[in-house]
């Protein structure tokens, strides 16, 4: 499915950049500041990674690494996917569903053009939500109201309305209103 935009038409021009000896904190604190959730490394021109707020908590903080004196390029992801800027940005989506990333480097002839999030294309094309929905996980099932296991509370699957006593009804969820009327 084409949807007529190109990846250029959507990037960011000039994305936040830093070299791979800027602190974790120092990081955090660019993150912040600018409002964005990734960091590209550069270096001599030439983008050589990117961190991301999960690379800040599952690889830094949930391995207790000291933000004030680690370097990025000890947690960065040096593995990059690229796309080019000429690209249908569905392309682009499909490459982010695959392999699980919501972040782009835009390359063009080997050199670095621009930078491409899954919020870029969705401000212009919101209808491919439901190819990336496709992928994601539900996690924690029995937590959710509406998927949980044997919970006798949640949303009823008829009205819509929450309950504490819920029972099962030919496979849905219904509360006890609406099990009297099927």
């Amino acid at each position: 499915m084409k949807t007529g935009y190109k990846v250029g038409d959507a990037m960011t021009i000039h994305p936040v950049t830093v070299n791979e000896d800027t602190t974790l904190k120092e990081c955090a604190e660019i993150m912040a500041e600018k409002h964005v959730g990734s960091l590209l490394i550069e270096e001599k021109g030439r983008v050589v990674g990117i961190v991301t707020e999960q690379d800040l908590v599952r690889k830094a903080i949930a391995n207790l690494l000291d933000p004030a004196s680690t370097p990025v390029k000890k947690i960065m992801e040096k593995e990059l996917l690229t796309i080019s800027p000429d690209k249908d940005i569905y392309d682009a989506l499909k490459i982010m569903r695959d392999y699980n990333i919501r972040h782009l480097p835009v390359v063009d002839k080997g050199r670095f053009v621009g930078f491409l999030t899954i919020k870029d294309i969705l401000k212009i094309q919101p209808q491919l939500f439901d190819l990336i929905v496709e992928k994601f996980e539900l996690r924690e099932e029995a937590r959710k109201p509406v998927f949980g296991g044997e919970d006798t509370e949640g949303v009823c699957e008829v009205c819509g309305n929450y309950s504490d006593n819920l029972e099962d009804v030919d496979g849905q969820k219904v509360c006890p209103q609406c099990k009297d009327t099927l």
